[in-house]
């Protein structure tokens, strides 16, 4: 359970380090290039780390053949942990709307240190809600509160089915958040690069003691197939040119 949360931020496991264990979990999704057999290469571009009350949150620029995202992971203090993925371009509309929150977040009447007063709050304890639409995902943002504090949900559906993920950043980092994004997609832009569309999802077949791998890619030079054979003790890799970039 998340900090803040009421029962479903959070997400059992290790810590940030467990590396294949957070790219095997059930929240990977078309950004994740991992654990495929033949290999799809992803880079890591640029993190920051954000320490926010007894959390730490990771933002980890990505790229992989559909282009450039950012990663973020959420651990909490228990060693429980989330993650949700963001384009580029979302990761831009996600730090305007972490602005339009935190302005809401600092005009809430009553605002104090002490415990919250939840008697005049909806029944889900919703405050302010924003969605954001990319391709096939969702993002729904909830600024909430419970007898814990005010945070802002996350959630990341995708529309063609798969896990719900989410993480729950307390309202008071809102700000920090968002200036670690901002100074991210200064670096990087808010370009997603990558094709423009959807990439078929890598094929496979075996052939006696044999596997083929079939992935389509694309750089700068165009789209193309990488077609890899592995067996025992080696492998062996050809590309083919699908389209070239004039």
């Amino acid at each position: 359970m998340s900090d803040l949360g009421s029962g479903d931020e959070g997400i059992s496991g290790g810590s940030k380090y467990n590396v294949a264990n957070m790219e095997g979990s059930s929240s990977r999704n078309d950004f994740d290039s991992s654990g495929k057999g033949g290999g799809t290469v992803e880079q890591e571009l640029a993190t920051k780390m954000l320490q926010i009350q007894s959390k730490r949150f990771y933002l980890d620029v990505k790229q992989n053949r559909r282009g450039r995202f950012i990663k973020v992971a959420e651990i909490g203090a228990d060693g429980r942990r989330s993650q949700i993925y963001l384009a580029l371009s979302t990761a831009a509309e996600f730090r305007d709307h972490l602005s339009s929150f935190s302005d809401y977040y600092a005009s809430l009447a009553g605002q104090n240190t002490g415990p919250p007063n939840t008697d005049n709050l909806p029944e889900d304890g919703k405050l302010k809600s924003e969605m954001m639409i990319k391709d096939y995902r969702r993002y729904y943002l909830d600024l909430k509160e419970n007898a814990r504090g005010r945070f802002l949900r996350v959630s990341q559906t995708i529309t063609r089915g798969g896990p719900r993920s989410q993480i729950a950043l307390p309202a008071q980092g809102m700000i920090e958040f968002r200036d670690a994004l901002t100074d991210l997609l200064e670096e990087f832009g808010a370009n997603d690069g990558g094709f423009k569309g959807d990439l078929p999802e890598e094929r496979h077949m075996k052939v006696d003691n044999k596997n083929f791998y079939f992935d389509i890619g694309q750089n700068n030079r165009g789209v193309y197939m990488r077609i890899s054979e592995r067996s025992a003790g080696y492998a062996f890799v050809i590309f083919l040119m699908i389209t070239a970039t004039k």
